[in-house]
């Protein structure tokens, strides 16, 4: 069996309106469903990043029930030339960078948090070609 990507990620979120003002409002992810109280989605490149409230998902029946607690972490890449432009673009939308980790190949990465504690993080192209 050979996968050709991860398709989809899922953080839990409380409070979707937050979730929304954020991945929408400042990263510019695209939605693709929100379902208030419920479930948010948003489009990033070619994969999905589902949003769920965990008190919904871990009650739902369709598709099998699902939650999570605690900081959670995901990574979104961004083209390898335009890593220092993003980590700008983070600061002047308010958001501030945690940790920016040095990794054995040279390359870096920025970590920073979503408004629920979500640990987020910016990689450049190729990071794990290596």
């Amino acid at each position: 069996m050979y996968f050709t990507q991860i398709k989809e990620t899922c953080l839990y979120i409380k409070d979707l309106e937050r979730a929304k003002s954020f991945y929408h409002g400042k990263l510019e992810l695209p939605i693709i469903a929100y379902v208030p109280d419920k479930l948010i989605f948003f489009r990033s490149g070619t994969s999905v990043l589902l949003c769920f409230n965990p008190e919904y998902s871990k009650e739902q029946e369709v598709p099998p029930p699902h939650f999570a607690l605690g900081k959670q972490h995901i990574a979104f890449e961004v083209k390898a030339e335009e890593y220092e432009s993003a980590k700008k673009e983070l600061y002047e939308k308010g958001i501030m960078i945690t940790y920016e980790h040095q990794w054995p190949t040279g390359k870096r990465s920025a970590y920073f948090e979503d408004p629920e504690g979500h640990v987020l993080e910016i990689v450049p192209s190729g990071l794990w070609d290596e």
